[in-house]
């Protein structure tokens, strides 16, 4: 009762938002805003890679049941110690899981293609995909390694001295990263670090700000904060910068980005992270030790379908989170640039530049979307425009 009491108050204290309490949002019909063409193009892009994401889903499930069966043998015939074994299952796993999510990448790597959001030749995007697997691998191998030596000790409780280990590597990974995106990195133009500086003061932050080379891969445009501490910079994709968007918009942008840094997003990250890891890995760790625990190798594919089906279930909470968090985000763009009609816009842009659909269904919305839907956040604009 004390651990549940301890949570909710955690969770209450991380909750906390600069959006007015009660703030009501205006209801918008995409029908205004946006062409009937537009609305049907991003509907029907957008069922693509929602099918797709569910059977990449189911799939996964299914090889991990068989991997269930298999694993046991395959771990006593490596002739291995337990963890040498474990390591072995658990990078076969790894291969079999990329093995039969790879249709479905490449599908929605073509879906892309077909209209008009993806560039560059597919040599070039399978170099990428390899890249980011070879650089996931070491940290899940390491992961697993940390599992199974507690796990063999404490098949029970093993959870209680991992989750601060997993939240010590989760934090290094969030400092160093901006030194592993570093190689397509330039510094922005300075009529850019104008709006930079001008944002920067209104919202009583100062960190770096970097241009990403991404126009070679993709069309979509982005930004987002990373690092922590010294490393904490604000990256903007360069399909941002195409004049596709206008000043205007670019500051909106930055703006929403600040206000992440300005309110400690990625530290209420981390603390969001050790809120959902410690019920989580507590549950791993009771049901696998029915079993006998992950500290026997044959069971690594059993935790890992134990591990997704919870991570799963939960995902609709976490979105929750991650939507909350961008709207305050969105409401210090608003209260920093000042500018509803330029955000108002961004987000109409939104649906022709990444074929976002302003209104998806619920069931999308709830397990899907990470951000408010563009007619909430358009919502957001007038409603923050009428209390002026």
């Amino acid at each position: 009762m004390a651990a549940a009491v301890a949570w909710f108050l955690a969770a209450a204290f991380l909750w906390r938002t600069s959006v007015p309490a009660g703030l009501k949002l205006p209801k918008l019909g995409p029908e205004n805003y946006f062409s009937g063409s537009l609305l049907t193009r991003t509907a029907h892009y957008e069922r693509f890679v929602r099918i797709d994401l569910v059977l990449s889903m189911a799939v996964t499930a299914v090889a991990l049941l068989v991997l269930m069966r298999k694993a046991p043998r395959l771990a006593r015939n490596t002739g291995l110690g337990p963890i040498g074994a474990g390591l072995i299952v658990a990078g076969i796993m790894l291969a079999v899981l990329w093995a039969v999510d790879i249709p479905f990448t490449l599908a929605l790597r073509w879906w892309d293609g077909r209209h008009g959001l993806a560039e560059g030749s597919w040599a070039a995007w399978l170099a990428q995909t390899w890249s980011a697997l070879g650089a996931a691998v070491p940290f899940v191998m390491l992961q697993v390694a940390i599992i199974m030596a507690f796990a063999r000790r404490w098949p029970r409780n093993w959870w209680l001295p991992v989750t601060p280990i997993f939240l010590a590597l989760a934090t290094a990974f969030i400092v160093v990263l901006p030194y592993v995106i570093a190689g397509g990195i330039q510094r922005p133009d300075p009529l850019l670090q104008q709006d930079v500086q001008m944002l920067e003061r209104r919202e009583g932050v100062d960190v770096p700000v970097d241009v990403e080379n991404v126009s070679n891969f993709t069309t979509q445009a982005n930004a987002f904060a990373v690092g922590l501490g010294p490393t904490q910079r604000v990256v903007v994709w360069d399909t941002l910068l195409d004049h596709r968007f206008s000043e205007g918009e670019v500051r909106v942008v930055l703006a929403h980005e600040f206000g992440h840094v300005a309110h400690h997003d990625l530290w209420r990250g981390l603390g969001w992270f050790v809120l959902f890891a410690v019920p989580l890995t507590f549950a791993v760790a009771r049901i696998t030790a029915r079993r006998g625990g992950l500290g026997d190798p044959g069971l690594l594919p059993y935790g890992f379908l134990v591990l997704f089906l919870l991570t799963t279930a939960l995902t609709p909470l976490q979105n929750a989170v991650s939507r909350h968090i961008e709207a305050n985000a969105d409401w210090a763009a608003l209260q920093a640039a000042r500018d509803p009609a330029s955000q108002q816009h961004l987000f109409e842009k939104f649906a022709t530049t990444s074929l976002e659909q302003p209104n998806p269904p619920t069931w999308s919305y709830i397990f899907f979307d990470t951000h408010p839907t563009l007619m909430q956040r358009m919502a957001m604009a007038q409603a923050w425009k009428e209390r002026r």
